[in-house]
């Protein structure tokens, strides 16, 4: 499964770690102030530090002869005094930085869901909801570390080592000149080895990418999974997901720790060789203990921060995996989206619907059209039901109507303006659905119901309760409309949650009502009462109702019978049974043999 705009991620594995995370740089620099504070509390600490082996250097030199022993308590108060400042500072900075951090990563987390909120259905029929979660959990908290925890180490030590290395120079440029020789050797085997170190920690979140994915599937249908008894074959399955994003991430671990190892080594090595040098200049007399000892904590320090540098390099690499990953979300253009001059839609509504020779195949089955040439229209107020078999492509026209999708060929209008041409919040704002799948989210029921109009009064939400037949038995509980339904309405039947989103769709109060099998999953009194409802809801509103079961459009003005993408048949259910043709089928097998539905 890929989620990345063509190219995208081929073109990240080619770019260095500070190119991919080039496009978050953006979030970072919307706090400057914060950056600045940061930054000037980093100087004042490694300030401190580097004057540390100043202090020593003088209590090695001096401190210790006979006329100067009063020195020496002066010389370690002075260094306490530094070392305050240095924890102060130090305090300030991780503060600092790691609260810029936290503040970054939930910028991109609200910048990554809004942009996939606007992305149109057909990326989603494409990608994994699970690898989405992925990338907005595991992905931006790789992105924290680096830019808060990582980014703090990384500056403290950038300083500390050229700080360090300036002051090697100034304290002795012989040896100096021969740590210089040796810096190449350590750096450039660094730089290259962390190209390999960042493919594989890429490749190591693509798998967990593809276990959470997985985890999400198998835990949403886990009563399916029970029904069938298949805990063994899910658990294998997660089990091999899992056994490969370890066998990335040891992959990905193993390159890191060798670069670490190698760093250690080549590093402390040469301090070790430039530290034996300088003991021979001491017993030579060119150069004091003392000089010695300054150059050698600042040698540490150098090379205490280029360590730590080399394993902050590795997190690095692995936030600029995780970066890399964000922007292919971030990158891709949603194919459904407003024109730069949408045409304004006439006021007041009038409900006027029309498909103008249409055609269209879903974008995972380009060759297969599912529409063809589909041609009708809907007045003002007029009630219409589509009929057909399954796959005729009933459910798609109202996925049209609502531009999940563009057309491959012709037009569709709402109250005469072609979709393509008005946002889509626009005509979206009056339509009201009831889905063949009922989606209900963790919340009460008043919530739910809400969530058709964020700004329902109490005795709103009532009202439409009472008309969807949902009043009956939520008043009943014992926490009424504020009950917790679970995740998905779990604690739900089929039934309930099907009126609760019809009483979503009635407190709507749209001009245009789109029924797609909505009563499906009630049983004959509540669908008796429901259509009561209904039948009171739809005065004045035009309503296109999709149903298998023919008793639910029998009171329809108009009924378009649909098969294999075109309208074959159209009337009232009377006259179509009386044509003999595919509806009087429909209507043999459901209702007998005469078909009349009495």
């Amino acid at each position: 499964m890929n989620i990345d705009a063509p190219n995208t991620r081929s073109e990240h594995q080619q770019r260095n770690s500070l190119a991919s995370l080039k496009p978050l740089l953006p979030f970072v620099l919307s706090y400057k102030g914060r950056i600045a504070a940061a930054f000037v509390a980093l100087v004042v600490a490694s300030s401190a530090t580097l004057v540390i082996p100043v202090a020593v250097r003088r209590v090695i030199d001096f401190g210790f002869s006979d006329e100067r022993t009063g020195m020496i308590d002066t010389y370690f108060g002075v260094m306490i005094l530094v070392v305050a400042v240095l924890a102060l500072a130090s305090a300030s900075r991780y503060y600092l930085v790691m609260t810029l951090g936290e503040r970054v990563v939930s910028d991109i987390r609200t910048r990554v869901f809004s942009h996939l909120t606007q992305l149109d259905p057909g990326f989603y029929d494409s990608v994994k909801s699970g690898e989405i979660v992925s990338r907005l959990g595991s992905d931006t908290t790789q992105i924290k570390a680096a830019f808060g925890s990582s980014a703090s180490i990384a500056l403290r030590n950038a300083v500390l080592f050229f700080g360090a290395g300036a002051l090697m120079v100034y304290t002795s440029p012989r040896l100096s000149g021969m740590v210089a020789l040796v810096i190449p050797l350590i750096v450039l085997p660094l730089v290259a080895f962390g190209r390999s170190v960042q493919r594989r920690t890429r490749e190591a979140q693509d798998r967990l990418a593809d276990t959470s994915a997985f985890a999400t599937e198998a835990i949403g249908a886990m009563r399916v999974m029970q029904a069938f008894s298949a805990e063994k074959l899910t658990i294998a399955r997660f089990s091999r997901t899992v056994e490969q994003a370890f066998s990335s991430a040891l992959s990905a671990t193993r390159s890191r720790a060798i670069l670490t190892g190698f760093a250690v080594f080549m590093i402390f090595a040469s301090v070790t060789g430039v530290l034996w040098y300088g003991a021979q200049d001491v017993l030579a007399g060119k150069i004091t203990a003392g000089t010695l000892s300054q150059f050698l904590l600042y040698a540490v320090f150098a090379a205490g921060a280029l360590v730590e540098l080399s394993q902050v390099w590795g997190e690095i690499n692995a936030a600029a995996g995780a970066a890399g990953r964000l922007a292919d979300i971030l990158a891709v253009e949603p194919k459904i989206k407003a024109p730069a001059n949408p045409t304004p839609l006439p006021e007041p509504a009038l409900g006027k619907l029309a498909f103008d020779h249409v055609s269209f195949a879903y974008p995972m089955r380009p060759d297969e059209l599912i529409l063809e040439d589909l041609n009708f229209s809907i007045a003002k107020g007029e009630r219409v039901a589509l009929v057909g078999p399954s796959g005729a492509g009933k459910s798609t026209i109202i996925q049209l109507l609502l531009r999940f999708y563009d057309p491959q060929a012709g037009a569709i209008r709402i109250d005469g303006v072609n979709l393509s041409e008005a946002a889509p919040e626009a005509f979206r704002s009056r339509i009201a659905l009831v889905p063949q799948d009922v989606i209900v989210f963790d919340g009460t029921i008043a919530e739910n119901i809400r969530y058709g109009r964020p700004d329902a009064t109490d005795a709103e939400i009532l009202k439409a309760a009472e008309l969807a037949a949902l009043d009956g038995f939520v008043s009943a509980w014992k926490d009424g409309y504020e009950t917790k339904i679970g995740e998905r309405g779990v604690t739900l039947s089929g039934g309930q949650r099907q009126r609760l989103s019809i009483a979503r769709a009635i407190l709507k109060d749209a001009p245009i009502l789109l029924l797609d099998e909505a009563t499906s999953a009630l049983d004959a009194e509540s669908e008796t009462l429901v259509q009561a409802a209904f039948d009171r809801f739809m005065e004045g509103r035009t309503t296109l109702v999709i149903a298998h079961r023919l008793a639910t459009v029998l009171r329809a003005d108009r009924i378009l019978v649909l098969d294999k993408g075109r309208i074959v048949e159209e009337g009232t259910h009377v006259s179509l049974v009386a044509l003999g043709g595919l509806y009087a089928r429909l209507a043999e097998l459901q209702f007998g043999s005469d078909g009349k539905g009495h």
